[in-house]
């Protein structure tokens, strides 16, 4: 993990020579959809169950290079897990809290009005989990993952994109975007189940201001 901040601190700021170099912090909020997906054994039939919506609130630091192209890296604190709707996991909700750390490489469209993609990797740590709810067990359930004996493995790696507009106003910036992220890391440590993977849909304002011009 050190050299990942090493690797991004170059990214960010070893480029910061150019003429065109901007720095702006803010804060970005919104709201999470997660969808979860497990296989019991190697080669069983994957099963889908219904994630959960939880509110999304981060840090950020972005850093415009050159004109059309910059960088960014967040310090997240999001919710992910499932909520068993359909007929084996039905009355069974875990909820997993991670602080997540995206490190982006962003391209811009425009000039005070503009469009971007970011896309890059994710890591994080999961901060706390929680089995809220749990009303059904059998061979064939997702097992629990916040009681007492229980182990989880806290990394979380995997990669994130996301499209969206934003309008600068002198030194404020106000962005609106849409983001997808896939996770190839998975909380079982116990290996009382073979995968067990989250995928994260995200809606999100977020507000900049601009410290080094």
């Amino acid at each position: 993990m050190r050299n990942c901040f090493i690797l991004t601190l170059l990214i960010l700021f070893g480029s910061g020579l150019s003429a065109y170099a901007q720095t702006s912090i803010g804060f970005r909020g919104g709201y999470t959809s997660s969808s979860a997906t497990y296989r019991l054994t190697l080669g069983s039939f994957p099963r889908t169950v219904t994630g959960v919506e939880a509110q999304t609130y981060s840090l950020v630091i972005e850093q415009f290079f050159e004109k059309g192209a910059g960088a960014q890296i967040e310090f997240q604190l999001m919710t992910t897990g499932f909520s068993g709707t359909d007929t084996v996991n039905i009355g069974n909700e875990t909820r997993f809290d991670y602080l997540k750390i995206p490190i982006l490489s962003n391209f811009y469209l425009g000039n005070s009005g503009r469009f971007h993609i970011k896309l890059g990797p994710h890591i994080g740590y999961m901060l706390n989990v929680r089995d809220i709810s749990r009303e059904s067990e059998s061979e064939l359930v997702i097992p629990t993952y916040g009681q007492p004996g229980d182990e989880v493995d806290r990394r979380m790696y995997g990669l994130t994109g996301g499209v969206g507009v934003s309008k600068l106003f002198g030194r404020n910036t106000i962005q609106g975007e849409v983001r997808f992220s896939y996770e190839f890391g998975r909380p079982e440590a116990q290996n009382r189940i073979f995968d067990l993977q989250f995928t994260q849909l995200e809606f999100s304002l977020a507000y900049l201001f601009m410290v080094i011009k």
